[in-house]
């Protein structure tokens, strides 16, 4: 099946099995694969395929797999500890999908899915299979083509009212239940890369009372293969948690070598739900992605007017964000520096797979115009990147000078220079589609420069 961060389900549903059913035959075939999957074949797929016995078995042979993948059963068919809960817990039909929905969002990366949901709901997204897809993706969470995956599990989360209404909707009180602590999801996941792997070591030490936060520094190095500055773990890690009340420090200066300070956990980053949280997280994609997926497009446009330049050169990254996202790209990183582009910075990179792989980084301009020096910035980064497009998008105009330098580059090298002027945002912006005529523009005049005479 490929490697999945959402688990395998098919046929591993609420909608084809009877779970307390279903818990019952896996207790009285426990430790025998062959019985237990004949078993399922005659109660919930012995009138499929009209009457192909094969196809029959590779229903239950699904079903089986989707018990395994939700670690209700493990290899040898035998009830895991989770299973075995489930099963004595399955004459109370609220208690049992509770404490499945409970595993599903801590332990199956249920909660970035539905963090997911949620973000695509505020941004205003039609929520499909196909855009879900996409938007998981860039999250870090896969599952392989085709996949029910994410219905399955909706399915599931469902029952226990996680999932209400309409497909896709969320009862964020419903979880705060089932949890049994407050949703902190989203504050964890602003953590950045270094911030998580701080509080999964403190965590993994074991220790409660305050330790130097050298010795937690270090174990998160080589746990997590983070590398933290050496005189700004305050500043850039400690303050933030602090201040979420994750953890609390005290400054030490007493003694020859004291360290400079100590760290404790609190009850919060304690609490039996933090942890699997955070590993949920390990392959989050950057923190600052967060409110470029979230805001609506409508914000983006305000905010792209705003007087304020930090504002609207945000909304500028947005908006370049929304657009690559309109032509199917993959998210990679925001804002890429130090030994990746020798220094140097880019505000947004995506790869393209379809037909042939192609990797593009996207300079967004908050300024009344791009000059000459500004391509000639990317088009030496992409030695560092090894990108095929460079995209300039500007709120301003693109000087002549710096058109010419463009097509110069496209006549001499593999590279093809997208430019994006405050016309096109325009058009853009009151007809989403016309993005596709920019990019058909752009690519007809890269064609006809790189023509060859045969």
């Amino acid at each position: 099946m490929g490697e999945t961060c959402i688990p395998f389900g098919s046929e591993f549903s609420p909608s084809q099995v009877d779970l307390p059913e279903l818990l019952s035959i896996c207790k009285e075939n426990e430790g025998n694969r062959d019985a237990l999957e004949e078993a399922i074949r005659e109660r919930y797929f012995s009138q499929h395929g009209g009457g192909d016995g094969r196809n029959q078995r590779k229903l239950a042979m699904n079903c089986r797999l989707g018990l395994k993948a939700y670690r209700i059963i493990d290899d040898a068919c035998f009830l895991t500890v989770l299973g075995s809960e489930l099963h004595s817990i399955s004459g109370n039909l609220e208690k049992l999908y509770e404490r499945l929905a409970r595993h599903i969002l801590l332990n199956l990366n249920g909660m970035c899915f539905i963090q997911c949901l949620r973000d695509l709901t505020i941004a205003g997204e039609n929520i499909t299979l196909t855009t879900l897809r996409a938007a998981l993706r860039e999250r870090g969470i896969t599952y392989p083509s085709g996949g029910k995956h994410p219905s399955m599990m909706r399915l599931w989360l469902k029952k226990a009212g996680v999932i209400v209404g309409n497909r896709w909707q969320v009862d964020n009180d419903r979880i705060a239940e089932i949890l049994e602590a407050d949703d902190n999801f989203d504050a964890l996941r602003r953590l950045t890369q270094n911030q998580r792997a701080f509080l999964m070591a403190l965590v993994n030490s074991g220790v409660i009372e305050p330790q130097p936060a050298s010795q937690i520094k270090k174990l998160a190095e080589a746990t997590y293969g983070v590398c933290f500055p050496e005189k700004s773990l305050p500043k850039d890690v400690l303050n933030a948690l602090v201040d979420l009340g994750y953890i609390t420090i005290t400054k030490t200066t007493a003694g020859r070598g004291a360290k400079p300070f100590d760290v404790a956990p609190t009850e919060s980053l304690l609490a039996d739900v933090t942890l699997p949280l955070l590993k949920q997280l390990r392959k989050h994609v950057d923190p600052k992605l967060v409110d470029l997926q979230r805001k609506p497009l409508g914000d983006i446009l305000e905010e792209l007017r705003s007087e304020n330049r930090y504002i609207s050169g945000l909304a500028l990254e947005a908006l370049a964000f929304k657009l690559m996202r309109l032509l199917g790209m993959d998210y990679v990183a925001t804002r890429l520096r130090a030994q990746s582009t020798g220094g140097a910075e880019v505000d947004l990179i995506f790869e393209s797979t379809r037909l042939v792989f192609s990797r593009w980084q996207i300079q967004c301009k908050n300024s009344t115009r791009v000059v000459l020096d500004d391509i000639a910035k990317e088009v030496g980064l992409t030695h560092f990147l090894k990108s095929n497009v460079i995209v300039i998008v500007s709120t301003g105009q693109i000087g002549a000078e710096a058109r010419r330098y463009a097509r110069k580059i496209m006549l001499d090298s593999h590279l093809a220079v997208v430019l994006i002027d405050e016309i096109d945002i325009q058009r853009i912006v009151r007809n989403p589609s016309r993005i596709v005529d920019v990019f058909h523009r752009e690519a007809k005049t890269a064609m006809k420069l790189k023509k060859l005479d045969l």
